[in-house]
């Protein structure tokens, strides 16, 4: 196969994986009752508190691209069903965070929690080198499917 015909193959299997992936939180948002701005919104919490941080209600706006009064339902959903709560800044009350429930991290870790294993298990059988470089492809493909879905405005005459 030659150099073009392997980087499409990589993007048709790029774009398989997509699939699939949205169909697992697809049936995750189905048993749940939510639909998928809630699972977006979800994983957006989920990933800030991996990361050591918190989000707003305006940053999770930001994060799954909806506006202010979308967002305020969004959350006053979530919040309604037992997945997140809002949670007070104790040095400024003004400030408030979002976090998500332990029955909605539970309800995650009982669902997805065999397929982490298995993708853990699959990842297995490659090097430290390898897996960085898969890192990084996976990081760029993803820069680029953020751009493409979240494209700049365009300038007005």
């Amino acid at each position: 196969m030659g150099r073009d015909v392997d980087r499409q193959e990589l993007a048709l299997l790029l774009r398989r994986l997509t699939v699939e992936l949205d169909a697992v939180g697809q049936r995750f948002a189905e048993l749940h009752g939510l639909n998928r701005t809630d699972v977006r919104a979800l994983v957006a919490v989920m990933d800030a508190a991996r990361r050591g941080t918190s989000l707003t209600a305006g940053a999770l706006g930001e994060a799954v691209d909806l506006r202010s009064a979308s967002v305020t339902a969004l959350v006053d959903r979530l919040e309604r069903v037992g997945h997140l709560r809002r949670v007070r800044n104790p040095e400024d009350r003004r400030r408030v965070s979002l976090e998500m429930s332990d029955t909605a991290m539970a309800a995650g870790g009982e669902f997805f929690g065999g397929l982490q294993r298995d993708l853990m298990a699959a990842m297995s059988d490659y090097s430290d080198e390898e897996l960085e470089t898969v890192a990084r492809f996976l990081t760029a493909m993803t820069d680029v499917i953020v751009r493409h879905q979240r494209p700049e405005p365009t300038a007005r005459p």
